[in-house]
């Protein structure tokens, strides 16, 4: 499998972009015209209820994260428990907000294809007969955001919001939480936001990839969606590329290569050390040979999460990386819930004293216990991804563990996590 690509487009000083056939089809920095000289006219009079039939056909899975069945969470927005036609009409959130430090494919996507992703959000709406819909966005593209809603007379429904910069504020009960109240904080985890989100009405976020995908599914159909992918993950998902080569984001095909997929972007693979998938909240993995998928059992299939591929280079040590990643994590919790005030800054105090200088064994088997105290118990999911970076840290650098805690580790200090 190739990673579908062209001619690297530059943006900004920081970062790059792949055009590809599909979603950045129209072009850098694309505006109205372009986009609908690329893409056609939003078929929008054909969306209706019937449409959560179509995105099932097409198999597309949330973008944002935990890759949850993009049908099953419109249609559970826009009915009520078992099945009986809500009273109160939904609201439709686009997420932008992208806290991941290692994701930029959003910021990316509203930069060159915000037109893409209105189309997906006046799509969903209709489709759930939203009575509101919001586009959540970062200081960074919330100017051209907004001038390219304000552009469109079809939009006029779409209020912009911004998001705060922190790293829950892209976790779907913040963003609604911030939209309400202007409170970036997550809520209470069992409260479901299919039923009551902003303003007690059924709320359903989605991710702004997710949205810009259903967009070209409303004009090509699912079988069009399928050809790119396999069975277990068809499409395409756009990925954020960093560390040990230039940043850039890529759009690929699902159930990729991870080997392919670095290849493409450049990276030297023989020069890699360890990969983090999936972000902060990710996993490291080493050797290679895994592909990209959200589906499937099997030991060669890493979730792409948020879709950020960080690579660490063989001279760079990962248990410091992870360290330092830990201490950002334990700094930026909710403060909600005992878990996240107090069991991660623990855990970043004795995973630093193993990658600083600390030798004593016993500190792996207390890092351990602090992770599965932790797991579950969170107002959100934040305590449950740290702990599992750190499991997966724990493992894919088991022979860096036994080199610090021997005082024999010769890696240099990675700074770029």
């Amino acid at each position: 499998m190739t990673p579908l690509s062209a001619e690297p487009q530059t943006v900004d000083d920081s970062w790059e972009t792949e055009g590809s056939f599909q979603l950045f089809a129209a072009g850098s920095n694309a505006g109205r015209q372009a986009h609908e000289r690329a893409f056609g006219p939003l078929p929008l009079e054909r969306v209706d209820a019937g449409f959560i039939s179509v995105l099932e056909a097409s198999g597309l899975t949330g973008r944002g994260g935990a890759a949850f069945s993009s049908w099953r969470k419109v249609a559970a927005t826009g009915q009520g428990r078992g099945g009986a036609l809500l009273s109160a009409k939904p609201v439709v959130v686009a997420n932008g907000a992208e806290g991941e430090p290692l994701s930029f494919k959003d910021k990316a996507l509203l930069t060159h294809a915000p037109h893409l992703v209105i189309d997906g959000l006046l799509i969903a709406g209709q489709a759930v007969s939203a009575s509101q819909l919001f586009l959540y966005t970062t200081p960074v593209t919330l100017t051209m955001v907004e001038a390219a809603v304000a552009g469109r007379k079809d939009a006029r429904k779409i209020k912009v919001v911004q998001a705060s910069e922190t790293f829950i504020s892209g976790e779907a009960s913040a963003v609604v939480n911030n939209i309400a109240n202007g409170i970036a904080l997550p809520l209470d985890n069992r409260r479901r936001l299919s039923d009551t989100g902003i303003k007690g009405r059924p709320t359903l976020v989605l991710n702004v990839e997710t949205l810009a995908h259903m967009a070209l599914i409303a004009r090509h159909g699912p079988g069009w969606f399928r050809t790119a992918g396999s069975d277990r993950d068809p499409g395409t998902r756009l990925v954020s590329v960093s560390g040990y080569c230039t940043e850039q984001v890529l759009e690929v095909e699902g159930d990729a290569s991870l080997a392919d997929i670095l290849a493409s972007a450049g990276v030297d693979l023989p020069g890699v050390g360890a990969v983090l998938v999936g972000g902060y909240h990710g996993r490291w993995v080493r050797p290679l040979d895994y592909r990209l998928s959200p589906a499937g059992s099997d030991s060669n299939v890493v979730r792409p999460g948020a879709g950020v591929l960080h690579v660490l280079a063989a001279t760079e040590c990962g248990l410091e990386a992870t360290a330092r990643i830990l201490g950002y994590l334990a700094s930026e919790s909710a403060q909600q819930c005992g878990p996240c005030m107090f069991g991660l800054p623990a855990m970043s105090r004795v995973l630093n004293a193993i990658a600083y200088g600390d030798h004593d064994p016993r500190l792996v088997g207390e890092l351990e216990r602090l992770g599965k105290l932790v797991g579950g118990r969170g107002a959100c999911h934040h305590p449950d991804g740290t702990a599992r970076l750190v499991g997966s840290a724990l493992d894919t650098f088991s022979d860096d563990v036994r080199a610090h805690l021997t005082g024999t580790c010769t890696r240099k200090t990675v700074r770029s996590a």
